[in-house]
């Protein structure tokens, strides 16, 4: 991207923020917005650590100005990456993607405490299953479990960076009660928000949407936007020969080319036409750190 038009993009982007409160910190009152409740969205970038393309994404989503959520995959090979990029951006939000999935064809990872501690979770090679009813068809302990989503916890905690809430990697523990008991029972002992869990709307219209149409697709989710607090889940990436190689084995529908997609995701967020839509709403951006301090306020205020 050329150093005009970056210059041109984060212009709009900050005209479009402009009545949205402060980029960072909780949101404040806007004396032109009249008597509608504001509706807040928060971007929520998955995937961070998986690959050096998508990394490199976030670092341009992150550079742009935009408030962000970013969730890292801690059990993944570039997730020492993500964290040197992120100590340059305090101000983005960083969750835990708990991770207990390794999808990509030809491109795998397997448990933080290794397979002798939790073999329940691995199939043959070390490797977390695919999709998430491989996992529960093979009868994982529960106890390994909580052992490998503490490890990721405590990996995130040990890098310094201050973490703010969890999510889960294509659903796998949310979809599981025993997994989901385990969580919240982590959540609450680490202090971090459930991604999901506070009356938000989760949105991701772009994601099946064409490149050329993703976009469009985030300005009519804006248009769209109702509750207090929404969320729209994105998978930025650079569209670079490794990733583009990528084959998704989770899913009987994957995406044709997944760095194709993933770039188009990361330009729609840094569209003109996002920005507009944006600009033209009373929808304001924040990220999970300013959600909790919401919450907090909230809870105080009653």
């Amino acid at each position: 991207m050329s150093h005009s038009l970056t210059g041109r993009l984060l212009s709009l982007l900050t005209a479009a923020l402009a009545g949205c409160g402060p980029v960072t910190g909780t949101p404040t009152p806007d004396p032109g917005a009249g008597t509608a409740d504001p509706a807040y969205l928060l971007i929520r970038s998955d995937d961070a650590g998986m690959t050096h393309a998508v990394n490199m994404a976030n670092r341009r989503l992150f550079e742009s100005g935009l408030p962000v959520s970013v969730s890292i995959m801690f059990p993944t090979p570039w997730w020492q990456e993500t964290v040197e990029i992120l100590r340059a951006h305090p101000d983005v939000s960083v969750g835990i993607h708990l991770t207990l999935n390794s999808e990509w064809k030809n491109y795998r990872w397997g448990p933080v405490v290794g397979q002798n501690a939790a073999p329940t979770l691995a199939d043959a090679h070390g490797f977390f299953f695919p999709s998430a009813q491989d996992l529960y068809d093979n009868e994982p302990d529960l106890g390994q479990v909580e052992l490998e989503l503490r490890a990721q916890i405590e990996r995130a905690i040990g890098t310094g960076l201050t973490i703010d809430y969890v999510d889960f990697h294509m659903g796998t523990v949310r979809r599981h009660p025993g997994f989901m008991e385990i969580a919240r029972k982590l959540a609450a002992e680490y202090g971090l928000l459930m991604s999901g869990f506070n009356d938000e709307v989760m949105w991701d219209p772009q994601y099946r949407a064409a490149p050329a149409a993703k976009p469009d697709s985030l300005a009519a989710m804006v248009a769209r936007l109702e509750s207090r607090f929404n969320v729209v889940i994105t998978h930025p990436g650079l569209n670079t020969p490794e990733l583009a190689a990528l084959e998704d084995m989770n899913t009987s529908q994957p995406l044709e080319s997944m760095g194709m997609h993933r770039q188009a995701e990361l330009d729609a967020l840094l569209s003109p036409t996002f920005a507009r839509a944006l600009g033209n709403s009373r929808v304001r951006l924040i990220t999970y750190r300013d959600l909790r301090a919401m919450l907090v306020s909230d809870s105080v205020g009653r």
